[in-house]
């Protein structure tokens, strides 16, 4: 059973004591469901979104036992830690990703059918949310476009 020994966001990672630190100091413990889910983020890298759903099948092939509640505290609980990075759809769906200061103002284009989730960076963009909180005076902080489009597979079905 894959055991997480570190989480890489960007340049920095948190290891396995540091995230047990971080865990305890929010009165919560380092569970082998925690672990589980955290190494399936590792294994499959920046750039993968996952639905809870996903992750609970994923897990359940690779013969690692947590359930689907597990899963959804524990994807909430490692978004608030700032260790993966929640997408919230319109549809009312969710999907969560590796979180990466270095990949940090990337932008999603998403299936409104099959929920199918491809990154793009585009400078236009993040200049874009630059000035329109300058504007107003406020300090960007991230600036991150979801974009809602049928994917080519599902735009031939129409």
């Amino acid at each position: 059973m894959p055991v997480a020994t570190g989480v890489a966001t960007g340049v920095a990672t948190v290891s396995g004591e540091g995230l047990r630190s971080s865990l305890h100091d929010r009165g919560q413990r380092l569970t082998p469901q925690r672990q589980r889910v955290l190494a399936l983020f590792e294994r499959i890298g920046e750039g993968s979104h996952l639905s809870a759903e996903e992750v609970h099948q994923r897990l359940l092939r690779s013969d690692e036992r947590v359930s689907l509640a597990t899963v959804y505290r524990t994807l909430r609980l490692l978004s608030s830690m700032g260790l993966l990075q929640e997408l919230e759809l319109p549809e009312g769906g969710r999907r969560f990703e590796l979180a990466s200061d270095a990949h940090r103002d990337h932008h999603h284009l998403v299936c409104v059918r099959c929920g199918r989730t491809e990154e793009f960076e585009n400078p236009g963009v993040l200049q874009a949310g630059e000035r329109a909180a300058a504007g107003h005076g406020f300090r960007l902080l991230e600036c991150v476009l979801n974009v809602r489009a049928l994917c080519p597979s599902c735009a031939a079905a129409e």
